[in-house]
C-alpha cells in the first residue's frame, strides 16, 4: 500500500529514523576511515532492517484507521513542523548523541508539542553515556557495576579493584557489551591499552568495569495494551555460544551483512530461553529492576534492558536502551511470545491505543507540554 501523510486528516504515526547511509556520509566527512565507518554505522542497522516493514506497518496502521509516515531524520524538522499535535504520535526508531543524531527527534517533537512513544528526550542522552548512566543507576540503588573512565591511555576516573579482571568498551558507541574478543582483560594496565585502541578507532572514551560472571539476558518491553506492566516484560537468556557479543558478532546479524549471511545460509541467531524457566528468582528480580527503571528513571512505552545473571541468580544491570532494535530477532520473538503478534501489528496496536487516549499511570502528567 502507498505510504500516507500523518497529517492527512486521520490520526497518524510518524516514525523518525536515521539511515546508515546518512551517518556514513557524515563520518567520512569527519575523517573516519574504514573499517570503522562500517562498524559505527552498523549500529543503525535497525533503520535498514525496518525499511522492508514499512508497507506491512502502513497496512497495520490503516486497519486501525491510522496514517503512517516514515521520516528520515534529516527531513524531520520540516515534517514535524507540519503535523497536528492532536492527531500525531512520533516514534523515534534510532537514537544517538555522538556518532548518531536520533536523540534529537524526541526533542523536535517536544518543540512542536507532539506526543511521543517512549521516554522523554533527556533519557535519550543519558542512556548513550555509559559512565554517566551507570552513576545514575547506582544512585537509584540498582545493581549496575561501578566503572572507571579512561581517555586514550589516561585515567579520568580510576576503576574499582577487581579480582575477576575488567571489561572495557567504548563509552558512547551504541549498546554493545564488548567490541573485541579481548575486551575482557586482567589488569588496569591492559585496560588502558584497550582505551588507546578505542580512542584510535572510534575517538571515544572507554568505560572500564569490573568483569561480572553470568549469562547474557535481554529484557524487552512494548506497551501494546493500555496499562501494560512488567508482567508483559519479556525476559530471555541470549545464548550465542560466547561469553559476550563482539562487533563481529553484531555485524553478522544485522543490516546488509546480516542480509547477506541469510542469503548465503550462514546466518545463525543466538538462542533465546525464558529466564523464568530455570532461574525464577532472577526473573522476578529483573522485573523488579525494570519496574524501578520505569518509576525512578522514566522509561516508558518501549525499551530494553541488558543484564547478566550468575548461577546463584545474582543479577547485574549492564545498561538500558530507549530505542531497542525493533526489527532484531529478539524483539520480534518478544512480540510473538508475549503479545502473540508480529512486529508491525504490535507497533500499530501500541500506537492506536496511545492515540485513543490510553496512557499508563502517571503518563498524562509527565507528558504535558
Amino acid at each position: 500500500m502507498p505510504l500516507t501523510k500523518a497529517n492527512d486528516g486521520r490520526p497518524g504515526l510518524v516514525l523518525v529514523h536515521e539511515s546508515e547511509a546518512a551517518c556514513r556520509k557524515r563520518l567520512e566527512a569527519a575523517g573516519f576511515a574504514e573499517p570503522h565507518v562500517s562498524e559505527i554505522t552498523s549500529y543503525l542497522a535497525q533503520s535498514t532492517d525496518m525499511e522492508p516493514e514499512f508497507e506491512r506497518l502502513g497496512s497495520a496502521c490503516a486497519g486501525r484507521g491510522l496514517a503512517f509516515r516514515p521520516v528520515a531524520l534529516d527531513d524531520a524538522p520540516a515534517a514535524l513542523a507540519g503535523c497536528d499535535p492532536a492527531r500525531t504520535l512520533v516514534w523515534t526508531l534510532t537514537d544517538g548523541i555522538a556518532y548518531f543524531r536520533g536523540g534529537v527527534a524526541p526533542a523536535l517533537a517536544r518543540l512542536h508539542g507532539l506526543r511521543t512513544i517512549g521516554a522523554d528526550d533527556s533519557l535519550f542522552a543519558l542512556c548513550q553515556d555509559k559512565f554517566r548512566s551507570g552513576s545514575v543507576l547506582r544512585a537509584l540503588g540498582l545493581p549496575a557495576p561501578a566503572g572507571g573512565l579512561a581517555r586514550n591511555g589516561e585515567w579520568i576516573v580510576l576503576p574499582p579493584a577487581s579480582e575477576r579482571g575488567y571489561f572495557v568498551k567504548p563509552n558512547r558507541l551504541g549498546a554493545k557489551i564488548g567490541i573485541w574478543e579481548d575486551s575482557r582483560c586482567a589488569t588496569p594496565e591492559k585496560a588502558l591499552e584497550l582505551s588507546r585502541r578505542i580512542y584510535a578507532c572510534y575517538r571515544d572514551d572507554a568505560i572500564v568495569q569490573p568483569y561480572v560472571e553470568g549469562r547474557n539476558v535481554r529484557a524487552s518491553f512494548l506497551a501494546v495494551e493500555p496499562g501494560a506492566g512488567m508482567e508483559r516484560l519479556g525476559v530471555f537468556f541470549v545464548d550465542s555460544g560466547s561469553d559476550f557479543q563482539t562487533m563481529a558478532d553484531s555485524l553478522s546479524l544485522y543490516g546488509d551483512t546480516g542480509t547477506k549471511a541469510k542469503r548465503e545460509g550462514s546466518y545463525a541467531e543466538p538462542l533465546l530461553a525464558a529466564v523464568a524457566a530455570t532461574q525464577p528468582d532472577a526473573d522476578r528480580a529483573i522485573r523488579d529492576i525494570a519496574a524501578r527503571l520505569v518509576s525512578g528513571l522514566g522509561l516508558a512505552d518501549v525499551f530494553s534492558v541488558d543484564l547478566r545473571v550468575e548461577r546463584d541468580e545474582t543479577v547485574h544491570l549492564i545498561e538500558f536502551e530507549v530505542c531497542p532494535g525493533l526489527p532484531c530477532f529478539d524483539f520480534r520473538a518478544y512480540c510473538r511470545e508475549c503479545w502473540g503478534m508480529e512486529l508491525a501489528e504490535a507497533m500499530a496496536a501500541a500506537v492506536a491505543n496511545r492515540l485513543a487516549g490510553s496512557l499508563g499511570a502517571g503518563e498524562a502528567d509527565r507528558r504535558l507540554a
